[in-house]
């Protein structure tokens, strides 16, 4: 029988509740240093003596290990709190990067020229539990702020918990770069602490605090330590970056909205914005005398989508959207992993005054760049969204033309650029249409097939990246180490083995990734071509029906 819990609850504003808002933002940003890779990845090749297909190995472990984890991260917050995750964070995210930074210190032995099979596994390994590491993080921290605020400010104050994880690659870069200029190995020791000390604070300050009952969403207070009601309160986030939905909110009062619905999994509720409810699931495009009528009808008469599990999977849309986030997310994955190549590249080119500590600069402004457009792109895709659904009445599949189109253009872009001080220009477009991608898929998913079964749907299609970025950035290493000279003996080790032709290292590799995007470009026309007729004919019937009635 369940204990009777007589402390009152605490209300919104109250210190219990900001403090679990505000430790949950502070784990998000120590979660979302993969971003950070290309920042320190070269220096630890050079070092290490690594071909640029092995540093992407590596750095794809670390992407394994967010997509691997967050499944089995979900179900250990779903039934034990966000405790075991921060513990888990905490150990996987101090081990991984104090790992990395034995490896580098190290380096190679003098009788060595190259890592050992057995050091190069530990060492994608240390990747490994970085990415797993930071996804534990943020899944907790998501989750006790989803289940601690109510409905009218929970989709703002996830939003809020998110943004740090897409900023997170500016901080420690920027950090790294003002107070330890060219120190690689301090860099990775400030990622190790920086890491694992909020891990630990959230700890003891993460934790879903109770929810009074809500006459106007029928929530119900949620008690912290009963597993059953928290399950009851809120969806369990179980990805990263790369699972985040559409998280634009505006609440003008705190009325019943016809217009507002929640996500239902397994008991869990998730409030979405209102762009993303059954009464604007459809366009209405008959007259403005019918189109309440059209609504009301095509809800009673066919109902919201609601496809999962093996159903699912024998869906053409489903492997429409897995193609094209496989794609995308795999053109960002290779950019991002191997923007730092790309920048030491552009500043060794016809530069006879190679400086290390510089380059290291020039790195720092590309993941910052990204890291900021990344975040922008999440809420400016948003907004777009809304605009094309609520205002145009068009399906929200049409952004997928400017999703796609914005990364198509990051690598055209890169692929002309051949000064190191205009590379900005591609990774400031790479990164919104990142972020954008990574905002507006999780909304096509629920616009598609439902929202009853969302966290199951999304699951399954944020494995995607790993077939782009896999393939996309296994292409890439090969295609520069093919580039690359033998070593040049007299040479600082940072620059006795790079490539000195400039984009000519890798351009190929952006070819590979252009024609990719163009042709989800093509894909995306399609699906939105067809969106729209599928949703008048859908309409014509609602309308027929009406007039029959």
């Amino acid at each position: 029988m369940a204990t009777t819990v007589h402390q009152p609850i605490p209300a919104l504003l109250s210190a219990p509740r900001l403090i679990t808002l505000f430790a949950s933002l502070l784990v998000s940003v120590a979660s979302g240093t993969n971003y950070v890779f290309s920042a320190w990845a070269p220096q630890l090749g050079a070092k290490l003596r690594l071909s640029h297909t092995q540093l992407n190995v590596i750095g794809l472990a670390g992407n394994v290990g967010v997509y691997a984890s967050g499944p089995v991260w979900g179900r250990i917050v779903d039934s034990r709190g966000p405790r075991i995750l921060l513990a888990g964070g905490f150990v996987f995210s101090l081990l991984g990067y104090t790992g990395i930074r034995h490896f580098f210190d190290t380096g190679l032995l003098p009788s060595e020229t190259a890592l050992s099979t057995l050091n190069l596994a530990v060492l994608i390994s240390c990747s490994w539990l970085t990415g797993a590491g930071g996804n534990g993080g943020l899944t907790s921290s998501v989750n006790s702020t989803a289940k601690s605020f109510p409905d009218r400010a929970r989709a703002s104050t996830t939003g809020l918990v998110i943004s740090g994880f897409g900023l997170s690659a500016f901080i420690f870069s920027t950090v790294a770069h003002v107070v330890f200029p060219g120190d690689t190995s301090s860099f990775l020791l400030l990622l190790a602490i920086g890491t694992a000390l909020p891990m630990i604070l959230g700890f003891f300050l993460v934790r879903p605090i109770p929810l009074p009952a809500d006459p106007h969403t029928h929530e119900h207070p949620v008690v912290d330590g009963d597993a059953d009601a928290i399950e009851a309160a809120a969806v369990i986030f179980q990805h990263e970056d790369n699972s985040s939905t559409h998280l634009l909110f505006h609440d003008d009062s705190d009325e019943s909205d016809p217009s507002d619905t929640s996500i239902y999994d397994g008991g869990n509720a998730l409030e979405l914005s209102r762009s993303l409810s059954p009464e604007t699931y459809h366009h209405r495009s008959i007259s403005s005398s019918t189109r309440r009528s059209l609504s009301a009808h095509k809800e009673h008469v066919e109902g919201p989508p609601n496809i999962h599990g093996f159903g699912l999977w024998k869906r053409g849309d489903f492997w429409l959207l897995f193609s094209m986030l496989s794609m995308l997310s795999g053109t960002g994955l290779m950019y991002i992993n191997n923007v730092g190549v790309m920048s030491q590249a552009l500043y060794a080119y016809n530069n006879t005054a190679y400086d290390d500590v510089k380059a290291q600069k020039w790195q720092a402004v590309q993941v910052s760049t990204i890291s900021i457009t990344n975040f922008a792109g999440r809420i400016i895709i948003g907004l777009i969204s809304d605009i094309t659904k609520v205002r145009f009445k068009l399906p929200r599949s049409y952004c997928l033309i400017l999703v796609s189109s914005t990364l198509l253009a990051s690598q055209y872009v890169a692929t002309h650029i051949e000064s190191i001080d205009s590379l900005w220009i591609a990774s400031g477009i790479l990164g919104l249409g990142y972020g954008s991608m990574f905002s507006l898929f999780p909304a096509m998913c629920i616009e598609w097939f439902g929202l009853p079964h969302f966290s199951e749907n999304w699951g399954y299609l944020s494995t995607s990246p790993l077939f782009g970025g896999n393939l996309f950035s296994i292409a890439f290493g090969r295609n520069f180490d093919a580039h690359e000279p033998p070593e040049r003996r007299g040479l600082p080790t940072a620059v006795s083995r790079l490539c000195l032709e400039g984009k000519g290292c890798y351009v190929n590799a952006l070819y590979l990734t252009m024609s990719a995007c163009g042709l989800c470009v093509f894909l995306s026309i399609w699906a939105a071509w067809r969106d729209r007729q599928r949703v008048l004919a859908q309409e014509s019937r609602s309308y027929r029906r009406i007039q029959s009635a």
